[in-house]
Formats: C-alpha cells, structure tokens, sequence
C-alpha cells in the first residue's frame, strides 16, 4: 500500500458520514423541504389565493386614487323642485356655491344645463333627463313617472358602464363623471384635476385668487383687514384653512418630530451607561451582566407599538406617551448593540492607557469610549431617522402628532386629498431627517 493510498484511506474512515452519508442524514433535508412545501401548499388553500383576484376591489381603489389628486363638485337637486340646485365641493353641507359655477347654465324655465367636459352636456328639465355622452353617439333620455318611478326611453342596448335597479340608476362613464338618479332626487358628480382651495379655503376673500393675484394683492396699498398688513392676512388665511387644516398638520408635525428626537435622546442617555455595565470586560460580576442582558431583552422585546399602548393606558394620550416608548424600546436596543461593541474592543488600547497608571474609569473613558464612539452616533442617528417614522405610526395609536392627523383623514373614506398631503408632508420630513443625520454623523465622527 503506498502512501498515498493510504492517506486515503484514512480520510474515508475519518469522513465516511460525509463522503457516505447515512439514509437518515441524506433523508433529513428532503424532510425539511417537503414540510415547507406543504406549509406553503396549506397557506394557498387556506387563504384562498386561487380566488384573491375575485375579492379586489379595484374599483374603489381608483376611486381613492382619483381622490388622492382630484376634486369633486357634486350638484344635487329634487325632482319635486327641479330649479333649486344644491352645488357643494366634495358634497359637503358647508362648502357649497352661492353662485352657480361657470359650466352650469340654469335656464328660464328653472331646468339646466350641466357641461360635463369631454364626456357631454347633460340637459336637466321637469321629470327628465337628456345626456348628450360623447359615446354613444344617441342620447340617454330618463323620465320619471308620476308614481315616482323611473324609464328609460328607446330600447336600444344600454351602455356597460349604465347600471338600472329598481329604485336607482347609476351612470359612471368614466371616473370623472357620475350621474346617479333616483324617484327622489338627482345627483352629479364632476371632478377636476388639482387640490382646490389649498392655499385659501372656500369661505376666505382670497378663495381662486391665482399665484399672481395673491402677489399683486400683498402689495396692494389698500389693506383687506386695517389691523394688519396683506402679507399678514395673507399668512394667516393660509395658515388657517379649515378644509387643509395646515396649522394643525404642522403643529402635528412638531409634536411627531419632538417624539423621535427626545425618545432618541433618552435612549442614548441610558442605553450607553448600562451597555458599560453589561459588557464581561467591564463589570466582573455575572448576575450584573445577566440581569441587564435579559433587560435589553424585554425592552426591545416587546414592540414599540405595544409599548405605547401601554404608556398611553398608564399616562394617558399625548406626546409624553410615545417618546417613552421610543425610548424604552431603544434602550434595550442601543443596550444590545453598545454591549457587544465594547466586548469587541481591542484591548491593546485599553492596555496602553493602563500603562500610563489610569484608573479603571480612566481607562474605560480613553480606551473604550474612543473605539465605540463612531458606532454609537451612527447607531443612534440612524434610530433617530427610523424613530421619525415609528412615531407618525405610535402617533395614530393615540400617542398624537401628525400620525393622528393621518388617521383621522383615512378614518373619513372621502379626504383622500388630504391622506396625500399629509404623507407627502411625511415623506419630506423624514428624507430631511435622513439628510441631516448623514451630515451630522460625518461631521460627530471626523
């Protein structure tokens, strides 16, 4: 036997489980597999994703979405009285036209002509309705019988997007017009492209004043209000608007960044002593360290949501609440992360400092801290960014600020506009916290 042959041999009896695994080894895997397979096989049953496409509800999804970037006006009126025109913005029982808009002409006679842009001219009499659509080419002409009931004339097939039920019909052409008819009333729906009154709301003498008007109006010599300027009228007609509520949202605002940045601060004020004192290189007695590692444990735990429901039980409702739980929860995180850095340590460093005759303190304080001082702002700058986020979500649990404002707009179903303003308003703030912690941690770390 050479050499050679014989190193080999001794291999294969060293390794044999592996170059000759057992059934049982090679059957373990397969087993693992199969068992995830049919979990994944039971969630598609169980869940009916066969079906999920049949529950969408994509037609409501393009209502918000519409929503989101247009406005409605809704123009209603009773066919006991076809004269009297109800015209409201979003159909709101406060906000509604003194004077009827330009694409509305009332006739005479009390009936009316409703312009409806692309999609055709409807004309409105005494029990009866003619829409003049682009498509079909024939008007739709609906009357209402003297028992209250409702026909359609001429009996050519009716248009998909048309639905009749006995005590309705509705009339969606397209999800920038909507005629929806009834033995009581009659209600149109047309909406246009933009956020109305976002600047000045509906009631404000600055209501349609364009950019330009506003410019020429600030610096008209005649003032709108004796006591104050027109850029001061102007500011505060802004600031407070009752249909986009700004002052609210930004005081929210203020309230949602006050959270993250001082649950942030009180983190770090206690997640590093304590990291100090879990760390075996620091603190020689073990039932120390263990006790504070099973505290960052719980702390970090438990998620930030359920800790502040908890504060808010206990503390009541309010800022105060969730900039404790950003802060318990961040203690036992930064705890966590900050213990094993100071483990990992080089002690070199350390052993130098203890050469010069330093104490232990000293030698935590020039040995240690410098090693994990770069980590420790990344960490806590980065939280602080994240923590931005977590409190707009705490905020709509109760906890205030603008996560409040968000829930209330999405609590409505209509304000869909307003749920885009303030998650853009959101979006902005915490791209602006990204940037400034960035900058701030290149400039603490250099």
């Amino acid at each position: 036997m050479t050499p050679h042959n014989g190193r080999s041999e001794q291999l294969s009896q060293q390794y044999a489980a592996v170059i000759h695994p057992s059934w049982r080894s090679r059957l373990a895997p397969l087993t693992i597999v199969a068992i995830g397979f049919l979990y994944l096989v039971y969630l598609f049953f169980y869940f009916d994703f066969a079906n999920i496409g049949d529950r969408w509800r994509t037609d409501r999804a393009q209502i918000f979405a519409l929503d989101s970037y247009a406005y409605k006006v809704h123009v209603e009126t009773k066919w006991r009285d076809i004269s009297k025109l109800k015209v409201a913005l979003e159909g709101s029982r406060w906000e509604t036209y003194k004077t009827l808009p330009s694409w509305i002409d009332q006739q005479a006679d009390g009936s009316s002509i409703i312009d409806m842009g692309d999609f055709g001219v409807i004309n409105l009499t005494k029990d009866r309705i003619e829409m003049n659509w682009a498509e079909p080419a024939k008007p739709i002409i609906i009357e209402r019988n003297t028992d209250g009931t409702l026909k359609v004339l001429e009996g050519r097939p009716l248009p998909s997007w048309m639905r009749i039920s006995k005590s309705k019909i509705d009339i969606r052409p397209d999800l920038f017009a909507r005629v929806q008819i009834t033995g009581n009333k009659v209600l149109i729906h047309r909406f246009f492209y933009g956020w109305e009154y976002f600047w000045f709301d509906f009631d404000s003498p600055l209501a349609g004043y364009s950019f330009g008007q506003t410019i020429d109006f600030i610096f008209d010599e005649q003032r709108q209000d004796p006591a104050r300027s027109n850029l001061d009228f102007v500011g505060h007609e802004i600031w407070t608007n009752s249909l986009w509520l700004h002052k609210d949202v930004y005081v929210a605002l203020m309230q949602t960044i006050f959270m993250a940045v001082m649950g942030t601060v009180m983190a770090a004020v206690l997640g590093l002593p304590l990291a100090f004192m879990a760390a075996y290189n620091v603190t020689p007695f073990a039932s120390v360290r263990f006790g504070l590692r099973r505290l960052f444990d719980a702390l970090r735990g438990i998620d930030m949501l359920i800790w502040s429901l908890i504060f808010i039980r206990a503390f009541g409702m309010g800022p105060f609440s969730g900039l404790l739980a950003i802060g318990v929860t961040d203690t036992g995180t930064l705890g966590k992360l900050m213990s094993e850095a100071i483990e990992n340590t080089d002690k070199k460093q350390i052993e130098g400092v203890q050469s010069t005759g330093a104490d232990k303190m000293q030698q935590h304080r020039f040995g240690i801290l410098p090693q994990i001082l770069p980590l420790f702002i990344s960490q806590t700058l980065y939280y602080l960014e994240s923590n931005t986020r977590g409190a707009v979500i705490i905020g709509a649990m109760g906890a205030g600020g603008i996560g409040l404002q968000f829930l209330g707009a999405l609590r409505t179903g209509t304000d869909w506009e307003n749920v885009a303003y303030i998650s853009i308003v959101v979006l902005i703030t915490v791209m602006l916290m990204d940037m400034l912690s960035s900058r701030l941690r290149r400039a603490l770390i250099k």
